[in-house]
């Protein structure tokens, strides 16, 4: 996925680019590689986009590692990362995926989902 947007958004703007898109499909016309995940109350948008959050997003995006080292970078504990990680995988800003260790098991690796992150506030 290229572009993810999280926004305060009502029913009407989630049907306007459900309509734009299914246009596209109609068209034969390619569908962009993007997400949008808004939330009808910008609370909700606040509670989820805490300093930590961010920082653990920002040290994602960076280099992406297992929820054990991440919390090594961050100097946080590690079920408090993974509480952070897993509220963030639930609204699509990073990805989990299981990596075979040579000899070691598995490791569940974070990264992020896009290359593009975007955030969109309007007060009106």
């Amino acid at each position: 996925m290229k572009n993810v947007t999280l926004k305060a958004g009502n029913e009407q703007d989630f049907f306007r680019r459900g309509k734009a898109l299914a246009r596209l499909a109609d068209a034969s016309q390619p569908i962009p590689e993007e997400r949008t995940v808004s939330f009808e109350d910008p609370a909700d948008l606040l509670r989820l986009l805490t300093a930590r959050r961010l920082d653990v997003f920002r040290s994602v995006k960076g280099e992406p590692g297992s929820i054990t080292v991440i919390a090594g970078r961050l100097h946080r504990d590690r079920s408090a990362v993974k509480r952070d990680v897993d509220q963030l995988a639930q609204v699509g800003l990073v990805t989990i995926e299981t990596k075979t260790l040579p000899g070691h098991g598995q490791m569940k690796e974070i990264r992020a989902a896009a290359g593009v992150f975007r955030l969109e506030a309007m007060v009106m």
